[in-house]
C-alpha cells in the first residue's frame, strides 16, 4: 500500500478534483484506537488498485483536517473511517469494523 500523506487543507480541493479522472480514497487512522490500527492492518493487507490514490491522514495530528474532510465531503466525522470520493463527492464512507479492501473497490470503481 502507498499511502500518500494528508497533511493541508488545501489538499482537500486536489483530491476533489483528481476525483473526476480516478477515485481517491481518504483514510481518517486514529493513533489512539486498537480498531484503527486493526483497519489500517487490515488495509495493507491487501493489493490496492493502481487506478485509485489512498491518502492517510492521522486525525489525531491534524484534528482540523479530519474536521474540514467531514465538512467538505459532508460526512460525520467517525475514527476509523474511510471515504472514496468520485466525481468530486463522497460516494461510499464507513467506518470501525466495516473497512474492507473489496468494499472500496467495489464502490469506487462502480460504473453509473
Amino acid at each position: 500500500m502507498n499511502w500518500i500523506p494528508l497533511k493541508t487543507i488545501e489538499e482537500l480541493d486536489l483530491i476533489q478534483q483528481k476525483s473526476f479522472t480516478n477515485p481517491q480514497v481518504i483514510f481518517k487512522h486514529s493513533t489512539r484506537c486498537s480498531i484503527s490500527s486493526m483497519a489500517l492492518s487490515r488495509l495493507e493487507r491487501e493489493e490496492a488498485p493502481l487506478n485509485i490514490d489512498f491518502y492517510f491522514l492521522d486525525l489525531i495530528a491534524l484534528r482540523n483536517i479530519s474536521n474540514a474532510v467531514s465538512e467538505k465531503f459532508q460526512v460525520p466525522h467517525q475514527s476509523p473511517q474511510i471515504l472514496v470520493i468520485k466525481n468530486g463527492r463522497c460516494i461510499f464512507d464507513e467506518s470501525h469494523n466495516s473497512i474492507f479492501m473489496d468494499e472500496i473497490k467495489e464502490e469506487a470503481l462502480k460504473t453509473v
